[in-house]
């Protein structure tokens, strides 16, 4: 089997996971390519695979590469995605997929004519955990499936944002917690009811970040079209990061996740499976350690074809629930899917969370 040729555009904190992954898959992958604005930053990841490096994006297009990983700025992933799939790469982005729906659909649209695989990353989505829970529902065992709930209560000091030029606003980052920090839950969730969405209300405030124009918490009700009523809290306002709680009610009983931990309830029976880590063992602890599987998946496409689990249609619809709480909270109404997108600005957001 030869190697699936690679290269990370992108060096910053999240490239972690990706080398430990590489090395970890190096009899099958092979890093061709490391990229990033800072040239220190893709020599010093380049050195443990001894390949090239560069600070153009534009130079490794015409290389022979199979795959290319972004690791960047929001407001980044389309045109990169775009220019990559247009020259004949595979993408694997970071979430979110884009900045607006009008940019995912280009995306996809790039990636219609290429005949290329694109994908975003939701390495949640591969939890072992995951998995457990949304078979079980599927099969039926907690009864019909009422309502779905997430709580993120998280830290972010202004600290985190002043190192960043792009962190923290609605042109580059495309909002704060939400789309940030929260994004997986709502994923997660998404992906286990395995319905679209039919409306979404929601509120949005800015509570202790008074030098930032995005919201650092935000509540929101949702309806899905199979019934399902899923309310979700997110804050990054708290004094730590706390375990990601993320439960889901049937008329028979409830299950659900802390962080990573799988737990029941059915009857007088409880029970908790937690998560086999299989490999990623650097980084963050909330960003998991499933990034291999995601990896894996998305290679596995490529090789044989098909569609990865977490594709460009399912980022996609990520992002649309996303973009619906912003728009909800902006016009303070219920909204109702599919929509028509809009750009959101600085001036206009601010007055909604400085209210």
């Amino acid at each position: 089997m030869d190697k699936l040729k690679l290269a990370i555009v992108g060096c910053g904190r999240i490239s972690d996971c990706y080398r430990d992954v590489f090395q970890k898959l190096s009899d099958s992958v092979s890093v061709v390519y490391a990229v990033d604005k800072d040239i220190e930053k893709a020599k010093n990841f380049a050195a443990d695979f001894s390949c090239r490096y560069t600070d153009h994006y534009e130079d490794i297009l015409e290389e022979e590469l199979d795959v290319i990983h972004l690791c960047l700025p929001h407001y980044l992933h389309k045109p990169y995605s775009v220019l990559a799939l247009e020259h004949g790469k595979h993408v694997l982005t970071e979430k979110p997929m884009a900045m607006s729906l009008q940019e995912a659909d280009e995306m996809l649209e790039a990636e219609k004519r290429s005949g290329k695989l694109l994908g975003c990353i939701f390495q949640t989505r591969y939890n072992e955990s995951v998995s457990i829970l949304k078979r079980r529902l599927e099969e039926g065992i907690y009864g019909k499936l009422l309502t779905a709930s997430s709580i993120l209560t998280w830290n972010r000091p202004d600290s985190y944002y002043a190192g960043s030029d792009w962190k923290g606003t609605w042109e580059y980052e495309g909002g704060g917690t939400i789309i940030d920090q929260a994004i997986h839950s709502i994923d997660r969730v998404r992906y286990i009811v395995a319905s679209d969405v039919e409306w979404v209300e929601a509120s949005i405030f800015n509570r202790t970040h008074p030098k930032l124009f995005v919201e650092d918490t935000a509540e929101a009700q949702i309806q899905f079209q199979n019934g399902v009523q899923y309310h979700l809290f997110a804050t990054n306002t708290n004094g730590f990061d706390t375990p990601i709680q993320i439960e889901f009610c049937g008329e028979k009983g409830r299950c659900g996740l802390i962080q990573d931990m799988g737990y029941s309830y059915l009857g007088e029976k409880y029970e908790e499976f937690r998560e086999v880590k299989k490999s990623v063992t650097v980084g963050k602890d909330y960003w998991g350690s499933t990034h291999i599987m995601q990896l894996e998946d998305f290679y596995r496409a490529v090789r044989e074809g098909g569609k990865p689990l977490a594709d460009g249609v399912e980022g996609r619809k990520t992002l649309e629930l996303v973009k619906a709480i912003y728009l909800s909270a902006k016009y303070r109404k219920r909204i109702y899917l599919p929509f028509t997108d809009e750009k959101l600005t600085k001036e206009e957001m601010g007055k909604i969370l400085f209210y």
